[in-house]
């Protein structure tokens, strides 16, 4: 047989086949790998093309001109609000101070004047402290954080990471680092609604951005990463911590000396005191926000206008204090409803004060109402820890208020148990009180009844809860705080501070009108018989009112108020409009109120004197105010009588606490509750200053059997008093023409004694029977008989 046609050779066999086998299979994976990651580079590209094309404009950031915002002051200059897209002070590069840039970069971006917008390197350092070090630095580069914050949402995706990158790399394309850097830090926010650094170093330390020292400056450095949770008034042992390790971060960056870190590490930071944090005006800056708004449209809030307004800071924040304080005091005095919420803590110690930290971020301070979670209860004993990681201890008396929910019978959601939030205040002797946020709600005003500019306004307890405005916006029953403007009517027909009028039981007959008999009541059941209207205006008797409306006629009464400032068509032609069985806003009243206080003028509200641009420029200024004869609503004399009347209220009726209190005898007001004490009012002034209190639910509901306008509305205005007037001089009223003084009483010159009215229905009373009330009257009626 040839050679060609011999048999083919065998096969490999055992370790040679096996091999061969081997590096067949490897190299068709490796082709595969290949072909694949051609395919992923391909997808890849056409992907980062398309993210390309689809990155957004940077003109907003290559040509940087934040909008400035509105800024609304107080008489004074202190800051009362901002509004805009962004509220900050913009400072340019070269006036921002080394040393905060040098802390911001320590801690945020070491290496920003060395990477391209993405630091690589940082990417994998962070990812191996992350493993090892819980204050190892992130991986997002000041460009990164400055895409994010333009122009990106807060969503954690692997999209929107590859855009933040691209959107990085192409900013550092087009912006200098210097630019980079100026919009960074005027552009995050740093808590307390400070936006950039500038701003903060006001809010947290009063001072210019250029006078902080390298302490100072870590602080605010350690705000980008959690405002909240580092934020050096609300929690100071978390931000003290991150500080001192953003001071180490600094030495280790070679940006100080080894004894600029000592000295930074020993200092002992002083944080603006809260006596000199912005005013609580939020209700006034909203209002104010309003009247710019309708005057200048949407550019109000990117014309950088400064205006100011007529609150005096010292004022405003006397009122807010006074009106918080009162309701809370009525709080305590209510039926526990139970702790805000339930959360599960864990066993591990190490491991509760991150939890409670979480927790409560859903459940804010407000103010000195603290939120804090408890962490052991008894009926004698609860420990619990606020948001700043401190621990309190309320025993005795501080329980009161929550007792019903210490106990083991309280139901399982109204019992204080271990991981219940709950509400606590701190009293000035430092003792702790449970307590529970309000439901109830109030409204504070107080005007110079000279001008008509608003003083102090307070429109609820807490703007961040609940944004109605109850100065303006509340419509509610005034009660009997309505009742000495019946009693400035009557003036003007023939009563005086001396007559007569019975205080006795009144009877309406149900007549041909098929309505039920009426009998009205005084608010303490009791009759006092004859007696002269001051006295019953001093003790708010409601028959005596009801007895001088009728007798003057309720068309000419309701005419009459008008000229107060009170809507007509809100006052129901009814004997009810002399228990204020009508609707008035707070605001109404103090302009009425006022009326009395100046001599017989109504002077309209005033909130804003004058608005400027960013550089000073005045472009608004209010007219000059007086107390003219074209702005006279009443009669002077009618005024000094009232006066004379209310004055009476404070020193010996339903208001004598405010005397009493005050220590001074030109304080003069009107006490008012309606029925079922659904509304408590307190109307008061001194020549200088007119001032109002309404106290209430929203949806009206009973506030408590023994809940009153003196109990409630008039401890707000004397405390608000006590604060305002001090340094004022006593101002005693000087009488008009027009009156004279006998026998110790004032009266009009042809209303004297033998010439006025001086007895009214003292005789046969039990036979009087008025006209009867129609079904609506009588309704209205029942509503209201109410001090």
């Amino acid at each position: 047989m040839s050679e060609s046609d011999s048999a083919p050779p065998a096969p490999p066999s055992g370790p040679s086949r096996a091999t061969a086998l081997l590096t067949r299979g490897v190299g068709r994976l490796l082709l595969l790998l290949l072909a694949l990651s051609l395919a992923a580079a391909a997808c890849g590209g056409i992907a980062l093309a398309l993210a390309y094309r689809n990155l957004p404009d940077l003109s907003a950031l290559t040509d940087y001109r934040p909008k400035l915002p509105m800024r609304v002051f107080s008489a004074e200059g202190r800051l009362l609000g901002e509004f805009g897209d962004e509220r900050r002070q913009f400072v340019a590069f070269g006036d921002i101070p080394k040393v905060m840039k040098d802390a911001v970069l320590a801690i945020e971006d070491a290496r920003f004047y060395e990477h391209g917008g993405v630091d690589y390197r940082g990417v994998l350092r962070a990812a191996l402290e992350n493993l090892r070090d819980a204050h190892s630095q992130g991986a997002s580069t000041i460009t990164m954080q400055v895409a994010r914050n333009f122009y990106l949402s807060t969503e954690k995706t692997l999209t929107r990471k590859l855009y933040e990158v691209l959107l990085a790399l192409d900013i550092e394309r087009q912006l200098s680092k210097e630019q980079i850097l100026e919009v960074y830090m005027n552009q995050i926010y740093l808590g307390q609604r400070a936006y950039g650094f500038a701003a903060a170093s006001e809010i947290y330390f009063g001072k210019p951005l250029k006078d902080l020292t390298i302490a100072e400056a870590a602080m605010l450095a350690g705000l980008p990463k959690a405002p909240s949770a580092y934020n050096p008034i609300a929690n100071p042992r978390r931000a003290s911590t991150r500080q001192q390790y953003i001071i180490d971060r600094m030495l280790d960056n070679g940006f100080i000396t080894a004894d600029q870190h000592a000295q930074a590490k020993a200092q002992a930071l002083v944080l603006r005191k809260p006596s000199d944090m912005p005013v609580h005006a939020e209700f006034v800056a909203e209002t104010a926000r309003q009247l710019i708004f309708s005057q200048y449209g949407p550019d109000a809030y990117t014309r950088g206008l400064h205006v100011y307004t007529t609150i005096r800071g010292a004022d405003q924040a006397a009122a807010y204090r006074a009106l918080r304080k009162g309701l809370m005091d009525y709080e305590r005095r209510q039926h526990y409803r139970g702790p805000e919420a339930f959360v599960d803590l864990p066993a591990d110690p190490k491991a509760l004060d991150a939890r409670v930290a979480e927790a409560l971020s859903e459940h804010p301070d407000n103010d000195e109402l603290r939120a804090a979670v408890v962490l052991e209860a008894s009926p004698k004993k609860v420990v619990a820890a606020l948001q700043s990681g401190d621990l309190i201890t309320v025993t005795g008396d501080g329980l009161r208020p929550v007792a019903s929910g210490l106990s083991p019978k309280a139901e399982p959601k109204l019992q204080i148990r271990r991981g219940a939030v709950v509400r606590a205040i701190k009293s000035s002797k430092g003792d702790w009180t449970l307590t529970q946020q309000p439901e109830v709600e109030g409204a504070f005003v107080s005007m110079d009844p000279r001008t008509g500019a608003l003083v102090a306004l307070v429109g609820g307890f807490d703007w961040g809860k609940n944004k109605f405005n109850h100065v303006t916006q509340a419509w509610r029953q005034p009660g009997s705080s309505f009742k000495p403007f019946i009693y400035s009517a009557a003036l003007e027909k023939g009563f005086t501070p001396s007559t007569i009028v019975n205080d006795g039981p009144l009877f309406f007959d149900a007549g041909s009108t098929g309505s039920q008999p009426w009998e009205p009541k005084n608010y303490d059941g009791t009759f006092d018989g004859p007696i002269p209207l001051r006295r019953a205006l001093a003790k708010s008797k409601n028959m005596v009112s009801i007895r001088v409306l009728e007798s003057i006629g309720v068309g000419y009464a309701r005419d009459w108020v008008t000229q107060f400032g009170f809507d007509r068509e809100r006052h129901e032609p009814y004997l009810t409009m002399a228990l204020g069985a009508g609707s008035v806003t707070p605001l109404q009243m103090v302009t009425a109120y006022s009326v009395f206080a100046n001599g017989g003028y109504r002077m309209a509200p005033m909130l804003v004197s004058k608005v400027t641009d960013d550089r000073g420029k005045l472009l608004y200024q209010a007219p000059t105010r007086d107390l003219s004869e074209a702005s006279r609503a009443i009669d002077a004399r009618n005024a000094f009588l009232m006066s004379s009347l209310l004055q009476e209220v404070t020193r010996s009726g339903t208001a004598a606490r405010a005397q009493g209190t005050l220590k001074r005898s030109d304080i003069y007001g009107k006490t008012g509750t309606t029925n079922d004490s659904m509304d408590a009012w307190f109307a008061g002034y001194q020549p200088t200053l007119a001032a109002v209190v309404w106290i209430g639910y929203d949806t009206p509901r009973k506030l408590g059997d023994r809940e009153t306008g003196g109990g409630l509305s008039l401890p707000v205005w004397i405390e608000y008093m006590a604060t305002a007037l001090q340094g004022v001089a006593v101002a005693e009223l000087q009488p008009p023409e027009g009156v004279v003084n006998i026998g110790n009483e004032w009266y009009f010159e042809e209303f004297g004694p033998g010439s006025g009215v001086g007895t009214l229905h003292t005789e046969d009373e039990d036979k009087h029977v008025p006209q009867a009330p129609s079904e609506d009257e009588r309704k209205s009626i029942l509503d209201l008989f109410k001090r």
